[in-house]
């Protein structure tokens, strides 16, 4: 699937569940699951392979270091497990 440039991403979040708090530039889906931001390849297949019930991951703002994000600079930053009731937990920790 091709990127979707639109207007306003939050939309696309808050079609999706995801919590403002761990918005991120871009929302996608896979297999039923949204992906919010610069979260690595890894924890989607760690997502995808383990299937909790969840909305889907999330890696809030655009960390230096994250997948997409790199370069000399890199910052820690969680993946977050969105949960079916909205709340978000730690899922991954990078660079820590």
């Amino acid at each position: 699937m091709n990127p979707i440039d639109v207007k306003d991403p939050t939309v696309y979040r808050h079609r999706h569940g995801i919590p403002d708090a761990v918005g991120g530039c871009h929302t996608a889906t896979v297999d039923g699951y949204a992906i919010e931001g610069h979260v690595p390849a890894r924890e989607i297949k760690r997502l995808l392979k383990e299937r909790p019930k969840a909305r889907g991951l999330a890696v809030a703002g655009m960390p230096a270091g994250s997948p997409g994000m790199e370069g000399s600079r890199k910052d820690a930053y969680d993946v977050m497990l969105v949960l079916p009731d909205g709340r978000a937990v730690v899922y991954a920790e990078y660079g820590r």
